[in-house]
């Protein structure tokens, strides 16, 4: 309920409970000891659950059971209180706002209809029946009934609003990290404009005319020429390789298309076969491009060392996380030992790896052991808003 609205009814029932033993007392009436009994009762059961539905949320009491068991606790109090004292009736006001909040749909009206009518009996009784003592409870019931049901309109429309408040901030937080992510690749894009234009034609021009100084060196000066232009190649090697990392990838249609793609290209160029079972998830961007720079790695590592004559790659969504697992069966390795070594080599091995998921605070999992072929398993968390996280 709104803050206002439930502070209304706190006092109005509450004055009304009070007013109703008051009055048993100035009357003298016999039953005012049981009114002050039951109206005691009635007050407590209420602020109890009161109570229990500000500390379980707006929602009131979150669990139908315990809901239903405490509006009938109150009829039945409020019920023995209208019988003892005609004043009691008056209690039925809030209690009818209490049936439309608590109880859903028509359960609400029918307990309205019932009290309304056991109101108008115990008045009767009490007072004699009269046209005052029947119209009173009915013209009630019905302005609660309005007041309810519009109550019910502005909670939807509340509620509706919230959701759309929270749809926005989420839709603004893809953006701000689309953006970032754009800005990111454009960056990366730019550096590997410049390592092409400056290191990796430097290093293509060294390696010519090494070549040519190769032919007109005699030996032995001929071998150092010869060792100069190798390690010239494999260090343009090495720069093409990181200006294929920086390049940004084309995933213009999702992630499971590319990791087919690569993988079929892999295994044409290596002949060794290459599965790919991939669903298709709504990732971000830098979620989508670490995961194929991880395909691409293990597809590297797996078909320059493992000698494997089968790899098998299959990308899922869990609860929370997005996993992709890429499987040998090649001769494998001792896992402590090659993480060491990634440690102190200067290359895109298992440490970039692992790096690369951290960034985006996911985690690399590699299990394998010699002749026993490897598996490495890279999971990322999935973005709460995110249509894959649903």
């Amino acid at each position: 309920m709104f803050t206002g609205l439930r502070f209304g009814l706190h006092t109005l029932l509450i004055g009304l409970a009070g007013f109703t033993v008051v009055r048993a007392y100035v009357v003298s009436s016999p039953a005012a000891t049981w009114t002050l009994v039951m109206g005691i009762a009635f007050v407590a059961v209420y602020l109890a659950g009161a109570w229990a539905a500000r500390a379980q949320g707006e929602s009131g009491v979150s669990r139908r059971g315990d809901a239903v068991g405490w509006i009938a606790a109150l009829t039945l109090l409020w019920a023995v209180l209208t019988w003892l004292s005609p004043e009691g009736a008056y209690l039925v006001f809030p209690l009818f706002f209490l049936y439309l909040h608590v109880l859903p749909g028509r359960g609400g009206v029918a307990a309205i209809v019932v009290t309304t009518a056991f109101a108008i009996l115990a008045l009767g009784l009490h007072l004699g029946f009269s046209v005052g003592g029947v119209i009173g409870p009915l013209v009630g019931a019905g302005v609660a009934l309005l007041i309810g049901l519009a109550y019910r309109a502005l909670r939807r429309e509340a509620e509706e609003r919230e959701r759309l408040v929270a749809e926005l901030i989420r839709t603004r937080q893809h953006l701000a990290q689309t953006e970032r992510e754009q800005g990111a690749l454009a960056e990366r894009a730019r550096l590997a404009r410049e390592i092409h234009d400056t290191v990796a034609q430097g290093l293509s021009s060294i390696q010519m005319l090494l070549r040519a100084a190769e032919r007109d060196t005699p030996e032995p000066g001929a071998g150092y020429v010869r060792l100069a232009r190798e390690t010239a190649a494999d260090s343009l090697a090495d720069t093409r390789q990181i200006i294929r990392e920086l390049t940004p990838t084309r995933l213009g249609d999702g992630l499971a298309p590319a990791l087919h793609r690569l993988g079929q290209e892999q295994s044409d160029r290596a002949s060794i076969p290459v599965e790919v079972s991939a669903e298709e998830l709504d990732l971000p961007m830098g979620t989508q491009i670490a995961l194929l720079r991880i395909f691409q790695g293990a597809l590297s590592n797996t078909i320059r060392h493992a000698n494997a004559t089968r790899i098998t790659a299959e990308l899922t969504r869990g609860n929370a996380t997005v996993s992709l697992v890429v499987r040998d069966d090649g001769r494998g390795f001792e896992v402590s030992s090659a993480v060491a070594d990634s440690h102190e080599a200067d290359s895109f091995g298992l440490h970039a790896m692992r790096e690369r998921l951290e960034q985006l605070d996911g985690t690399l999992t590699i299990a394998s052991a010699p002749q026993q072929g490897t598996t490495v398993t890279a999971r990322l968390p999935l973005l709460p808003g995110s249509e894959a996280a649903s």
